[in-house]
């Protein structure tokens, strides 16, 4: 009897001092997200008061939107956060979402060299486009499916220019890679390329390149959250996922998006509570 109760005894303390060391390697989430929101720092500010708030750690797989939703369709993530709305709207209504929340905008600025040889320089996104394709000026497109590509691409349709066919030439080059890799790649080749302004601040290999084109409303940038659906995937993390989601649009996780500056200017805007963000 002395042996059984022994055994049982020793099952039951190797069962609780089992349990924290799951917990704990369990607290955590994959959020796969768009690179301006690593590459902007602004992941490095917000994730650690995330995690002093709710114990939850997040472990971030920076891609473009577009391979983003991808991970998530494939169950590799929790929670989505990416910006690229029409692409997130479609997540969702084919199932691969459970909703979709705004959080935060910013905006796209036209970079290129302080120059301007292709005299793009305005307020104009479109009059700044046709004047890179008129003089053949050289452009970097990310190309890799991303929110910015994405929406390179749609300014490029609505300055009436067919990059992908009759007016694709050797000034435009598509890399495939991510928004620090296509600065980096204009910074060394003075060309112009389509860049968030979050990741714009933080870039520090900028040399001859400045803003070109900024304050068109058509550069609007919104980011938006959502949880992969655990009807789809059902190991994903669905109340650590809705925590980090509900603490990203609190008051508390607004505040601290809209705290993040670098040199005093602030990268993101809050607006999870405007409607139809």
């Amino acid at each position: 009897m002395q042996t059984r109760r022994t055994l049982i005894a020793l099952a039951a303390a190797a069962l609780l001092a089992g349990i924290p060391a799951v917990s704990a390697q369990d607290k955590s989430i994959v959020v796969s997200s768009t690179t301006s929101t690593q590459d902007s720092g602004l992941f490095g500010h917000i994730l650690p008061l995330f995690k002093a708030k709710t114990g939850i750690d997040v472990k971030v797989v920076s891609q473009g939107t577009g391979q983003a939703l991808d991970t998530g369709r494939r169950g590799d993530a929790d929670v989505v956060f990416v910006h690229a709305k029409s692409q997130e709207e479609k997540f969702v209504a084919d199932g691969f979402g459970v909703k979709h929340f705004p959080v935060m905008y910013n905006d796209f600025v036209l970079i290129g060299p302080k120059s301007d040889p292709a005299g793009a320089k305005g307020k104009d996104i479109v009059a700044g486009l046709k004047a890179i394709k008129a003089k053949s000026a050289p452009f970097i497109s990310r190309g890799d499916r991303s929110g910015t590509h994405a929406a390179e691409l749609s300014l490029w349709k609505i300055a009436a220019i067919d990059v992908a066919g009759s007016d694709k030439g050797p000034w435009y080059k598509e890399i495939g890679q991510g928004m620090g890799v296509a600065l980096n790649t204009a910074s060394a080749s003075n060309s112009y390329v389509l860049a968030d302004r979050g990741t714009w601040l933080s870039f520090k290999n900028r040399g001859d390149l400045a803003i070109v084109v900024e304050g068109d409303n058509k550069l609007f940038n919104q980011y938006g959250v959502i949880l992969v659906n655990p009807a789809k995937h059902p190991h994903v993390k669905k109340d650590f996922g809705q925590a980090f989601i509900e603490w990203l649009t609190s008051a508390e996780g607004q505040k601290a998006i809209a705290d993040y500056k670098i040199g005093g200017q602030q990268l993101f805007f809050a607006n999870a509570s405007v409607p139809g963000a």
